[in-house]
């Protein structure tokens, strides 16, 4: 197995939850109280505004699940962790770690087929 190009990976990393953190920014309005106010807006109209924020703050929660994640990911590269699965200690495969470098589990380990 290859040796894991730590630098590169953190920046994917910080390069991710700034991602992150600008559609945080750029979406903050969508999670904001939906005005209840029926002679300012339709039942319909307050339907889909209530339903919008709902999925807005839905993906707002993920994307803080993200970037805990991330920042779990860079702990793990300060502290010489970073790479190995959290379960059998073996090294993550490059190619795993570039579909989602946050990821803290091998391959086999993730499939169960350790157990």
């Amino acid at each position: 197995m290859s040796k894991i190009d730590i630098k590169k990976f953190k920046k994917k990393l910080i390069d991710w939850r700034t991602e992150l953190e600008q559609l945080s920014d750029k979406s903050a309005q969508t999670r904001d109280a939906v005005e209840l106010d029926q002679t300012k807006m339709g039942r319909l109209s307050r339907q889909d505004a209530l339903l919008q924020q709902e999925m807005a703050k839905e993906t707002e929660r993920r994307r803080g699940s993200d970037r805990t994640r991330i920042e779990m990911a860079l702990r793990r590269i300060d502290e010489d962790e970073y790479g190995y699965c959290l379960m059998c200690d073996e090294l993550i495969a490059n190619k795993r770690l570039e579909l989602d470098p946050a990821v803290v589990t091998c391959i086999k380990c993730a499939s169960g087929a350790n157990e």
